[in-house]
C-alpha cells in the first residue's frame, strides 16, 4: 500500500499541478520544451559519453596539427589538407556546441535549482578545459602568409570555408601570444562567466512585494503593462526597493565586468571600448556611429513627441515613468490566448511565404518551444540557435498581453532565419548581430501589419499603433540611450570604481535625454539600470537591436513596393547565415547602410506613425 506520506506527496502535485491550470486558464495550456533531440535528461549516458568524446577529439586534433599548418601551407595538397583541418575542427564545434547548448537549455528553465546550476557550471568547466587544445588552430591559420592562403583557398576543400577564414583574419592585430591566449580562455570560467552566472542567479532569486504578493521579477515587470495604475504603480515601487536592496551587487558585477573588458581591450589593442563588439559584428564604427548620431537626434521628433502625444491621452502634463508603457485609457486590453497568438503568427507568416510560415509551425508541432512562467526560469525571451546538427528552441515567459504576441512573432523569426542557416555549418551559420535582430522584427512587423490591416475599429487601430510606436521606441530609441550609458560607465570605469550611485546619475542622464520631459523619473528609478541582462552578458550589445530595427523599416518599404519575388530574395539572405558581410546581403534590396540617409529612412517611419496617432486623437 502507498504510505500516507507519498500519497501525501502526490496530492501536493495534483494541487500544484489544478493551481498552475487555473492560472493560465484563459490562456489555454501552453507548451514546455522538448529538450529530448538533444539529450534525454540529466542522467543521459549519452552526456557522459559525449563530453569524454570532446576531450578525446580536442587532444587528438591538437596531436594532429599543433605546430604543423606553416608546413602544411607550403606543401602542394595545401588546400586539401587545410580543409580537412578545418572540416574536423567544424565537427568538434559542433559536438561541443550540442553540449554546451543543453546545459544552457536546462539552466535557463530553473536557474536556481541546485542540481541544474552544478550541471551547467561543471559542462562550462568540462568544455573550456577540452576547447583549450583547440586555440591554437586560429592563431596558427592567422600566421599563414596572406597569399600562401589565398592560393590554398583556390582547392574547393579550403575556399568552402572561405567566409569563415575572412571572419578569423580580421582578428589578427588583435590576436596574442599563444600563452597569453591560453590563459585568458581558461580563466574565463572564473571571470566573466562566474559574474554572469552570478547576475543571473541573484535576478532569478530576487523577490519583489506588490500589493501583498510576493513575486519573482517577470510578473512584476509584466504589471508595469496592467491596466490598472495602482498595480503599475506598486509594481515600480516594489521594483526600485528590491534593486535598492540589492543595488551594491549590482554595482560590485557592473564594475567588475567593466574592469575585466578594459583589461582584454588594453591587451588585445582596441582603440574604442565598442571596437570588439563591432569587430563582433562584422560592422564598421562608422557605421555605428552614424546610427547613434541619427537616433538621438531623432529624440525629439520620436520619443519626446510620442510621450507628450501619450500623456495628453491621460489628461496629463507628464507621465510618472510606470506608466511609460501604460495601456491607453479607455481601450478595452484583451487577453490573447495561446491558440490565437500562434494562428495570428503563422496566418501573418504564410501570407508573406507559405515556406516561412512551414519553418515556424515545426516549433510548435515539434516542441521547441517553452512558454510558461516558472518560478526560477529565466525572465524574457530568446531563440537559442543550439548547434546545425540539432535545431533551434524558444523560451518565453507568456502572459496574454498583445506584446505576448509579438514577442512570440519576433522569437520566431529568430527561429526560422536559424534553421534557414543552419546548413551553412557550425562555423558559418552564426550571423552577426546586427542582422541577427533583422529576421526578428520583420516578423514582428509582417504580425503587426497584418492585425492593422483587418482593424476597422479606430479606438483598436489607435491602441495598435501606439503599442507599436511603444515597442519601435523601446527598440531604437532605448537601445541607443543603453548604448550611450554603456559607453559612459566602461568610460568612466577606466579612471576607477563606479560607486552605485554615480552609476545610477549616469543611468538619470541617458533617460532623461531619451525620453523627454513629458516623463517624469520618480524616486527610485535610477536603480533601473541593474536587472538590464545584456550589459552583462554582452556588453554593447544593444545597438544592434536599433540597426536592425531601422533596417527592417527600410526593408519593408521595399517589400511593400516590390513588383515580386521580395520573398525569395529575402529567405535566400536569411540562409546566408554568416557567409556574407551585411552589405552584400542589403544589396539585392537596393540598399546601403553605409548611405549618411539610410537611417533617416527607417527613422521616419516610427514619425508617420506618430503622425497617424496625431490625428485619430
Amino acid at each position: 500500500m502507498m504510505s500516507k506520506k507519498a500519497a501525501a506527496k502526490i496530492a501536493r502535485k495534483r494541487a500544484a499541478k489544478h493551481a498552475e491550470r487555473g492560472r493560465n486558464a484563459p490562456l489555454g495550456a501552453l507548451p514546455e520544451w522538448n529538450l529530448g533531440d538533444l539529450y534525454s535528461g540529466l542522467d543521459d549516458p549519452a552526456i557522459k559519453r559525449d563530453l569524454d568524446r570532446a576531450d578525446a577529439e580536442c587532444l587528438a586534433f591538437e596531436k594532429a596539427y599543433k605546430g604543423k599548418l606553416a608546413d602544411m601551407a607550403h606543401s602542394a595538397e595545401a588546400g586539401a589538407v587545410l580543409g580537412g583541418a578545418v572540416r574536423r575542427f567544424e565537427a568538434i564545434d559542433d559536438l561541443i556546441g550540442k553540449i554546451a547548448s543543453y546545459a544552457s537549455l536546462v539552466h535557463a528553465g530553473n536557474t536556481v535549482d541546485p542540481t541544474r546550476t552544478k550541471f551547467y557550471g561543471d559542462v562550462q568547466e568540462r568544455m573550456t578545459a577540452a576547447s583549450t587544445h583547440l586555440l591554437f588552430f586560429t592563431l596558427e591559420l592567422n600566421r599563414i602568409d596572406d597569399p600562401l592562403l589565398e592560393a590554398a583557398m583556390a582547392d574547393p576543400a579550403l575556399g568552402h570555408y572561405r567566409p569563415w577564414l575572412e571572419d578569423v583574419r580580421r582578428y589578427r592585430p588583435y590576436q596574442l601570444e599563444d600563452r597569453v591566449e591560453q590563459l585568458f580562455h581558461e580563466k574565463s570560467v572564473t571571470t566573466y562567466s562566474a559574474w554572469n552566472r552570478l547576475f543571473d542567479a541573484t535576478i532569478s532569486n530576487l523577490r519583489f512585494k506588490v500589493l501583498g504578493k510576493t513575486l519573482p521579477i517577470e510578473p512584476t515587470l509584466n504589471l508595469l503593462q496592467d491596466r490598472s495604475s495602482a498595480k503599475r504603480k506598486a509594481a515600480a515601487q516594489a521594483l526600485a526597493a528590491t534593486f535598492k536592496e540589492n543595488v551594491q551587487q549590482f554595482a560590485l558585477i557592473t564594475n567588475t565586468l567593466a574592469k575585466d573588458k578594459e583589461i582584454s581591450d588594453r591587451w588585445r589593442g582596441f582603440a574604442d571600448i565598442a571596437d570588439a563588439r563591432h569587430l563582433d559584428n562584422r560592422v564598421e564604427r562608422e557605421v555605428v556611429d552614424a546610427l547613434v548620431s541619427a537616433v538621438r537626434a531623432a529624440y525629439p521628433r520620436l520619443s519626446h513627441r510620442y510621450y507628450v502625444l501619450k500623456a495628453h491621452w491621460f489628461g496629463k502634463k507628464r507621465l510618472p515613468h510606470w506608466d511609460r508603457n501604460a495601456p491607453l485609457p479607455q481601450v478595452a486590453m484583451r487577453t490573447v490566448g495561446w491558440v490565437e497568438a500562434r494562428d495570428t503568427v503563422l496566418t501573418a507568416y504564410g501570407a508573406f511565404s507559405p515556406r516561412m510560415a512551414a519553418i515556424a509551425e515545426r516549433f510548435f508541432a515539434e516542441h521547441w518551444i517553452d512558454a510558461p512562467v516558472r518560478p526560477g526560469k529565466a525572465p524574457g525571451a530568446f531563440a537559442h540557435p543550439t548547434t546545425p546538427s540539432a535545431h533551434p528552441y524558444v523560451l518565453l515567459n507568456y502572459q496574454g498581453k498583445p506584446r505576448d504576441v509579438m514577442t512570440l512573432a519576433h522569437e520566431l523569426g529568430h527561429g526560422v532565419h536559424q534553421v534557414l542557416a543552419a546548413p551553412n555549418g557550425a562555423l558559418m551559420a552564426p550571423t552577426p548581430l546586427t542582422l541577427a535582430e533583422t529576421a526578428s522584427v520583420f516578423g514582428e512587423m509582417l504580425t503587426f501589419k497584418k492585425l492593422l490591416a483587418a482593424t476597422r475599429d479606430n479606438k483598436e487601430r489607435k491602441a495598435m499603433l501606439a503599442a507599436k510606436v511603444e515597442d519601435m521606441i523601446n527598440t531604437v530609441v532605448r537601445q541607443i540611450a543603453f548604448y550611450t550609458f554603456e559607453r559612459a560607465v566602461h568610460t568612466e570605469r577606466k579612471s576607477g570604481e563606479l560607486t552605485a550611485e554615480r552609476i545610477g546619475e549616469l543611468w538619470l542622464d541617458v533617460q532623461r535625454e531619451s525620453l523627454g520631459r513629458a516623463i517624469e523619473l520618480k524616486s527610485g528609478y535610477e536603480t533601473f539600470w541593474a536587472y538590464i541582462p545584456h550589459f552583462v552578458h554582452s556588453p554593447f550589445y544593444v545597438y544592434a537591436y536599433a540597426f536592425g530595427d531601422c533596417l527592417v523599416n527600410s526593408l519593408y518599404a521595399v517589400y511593400e513596393h516590390a513588383a515580386g519575388g521580395f520573398a525569395e530574395r529575402y529567405l535566400a539572405m536569411l540562409s546566408a547565415g554568416g557567409t556574407k558581410h551585411y552589405s552584400e546581403l542589403l544589396a539585392p534590396f537596393g540598399l546601403d547602410a553605409r548611405d549618411p540617409g539610410f537611417w533617416q529612412g527607417g527613422l521616419a517611419v516610427i514619425e508617420r506613425m506618430i503622425s497617424e496617432l496625431e490625428g485619430l486623437s
